[in-house]
This record gives structure tokens, sequence and C-alpha cells, in this order.
């Protein structure tokens, strides 16, 4: 690892970054590893190579999920939908999932 004009490290192999990932990711329910973007954007300026390598090596933005249609339009609020409001904005994902490691064996 290399470090910045400012200070920080900078990883600056794919090994590192591998490492670097691997640190701050966790487990995930789907077999894989999972990484929040908020740790992601606090390497600051390896940021942009995380993001690289993790779409480098397929790792997926976890979908947000669907809006509740449980109100549908009942009730004080519920005509109140995200995109009438103006905040249908594309929103970059919250985090990152690794695919699930090929499962090791057959069973007999």
């Amino acid at each position: 690892m290399d470090e910045d004009k400012d200070g920080t490290t900078v990883a600056a192999t794919d090994e590192d970054i591998s490492q670097l990932v691997a640190r701050l990711s966790r487990k995930h329910r789907s077999g894989g590893r999972v990484i929040e973007r908020a740790a992601i954007m606090a390497e600051g300026g390896n940021s942009v190579a995380i993001l690289r390598w993790l779409e480098d090596n397929d790792w997926v933005p976890e979908a947000d999920a669907p809006p509740s249609t449980d109100r549908d339009g009942f009730g004080l609020h519920g005509m109140r939908r995200e995109a009438e409001r103006g905040r249908a904005q594309a929103q970059a994902p919250r985090r990152y999932i690794s695919p699930a490691p090929a499962p090791t064996g057959t069973a007999a």
C-alpha cells in the first residue's frame, strides 16, 4: 500500500484491495459477503478503486426493497409516494454483495 499526499493509505495492487475488502466486509445470508457503501466511502482515496474492484469481481449492488403497498392509498399519508414528493432520484446502493461460493464436493 502507498501513502497519498494527504497521509491517507491508498491500496496499490489488486491484492491490497482484496485484503481491504475482506477486512471491511462481513458474511451475508446468501453465503457470500456483503460490504456497506459507507465503509467503502470511509476509505477516501481508495473508494473508487474499491468500487472498481467490486465490479470486476462480480459483486452486485443490493437491490432496495420495493415500496410497500400495504396502504393502497388509504389513510392520512397513504397517497404519498416517493416519486410524488420529488425523491425519485437514483441513489447509490447501500451495500454490495459478492456471489456465494460454489458448493464443494457432491453428496452421493
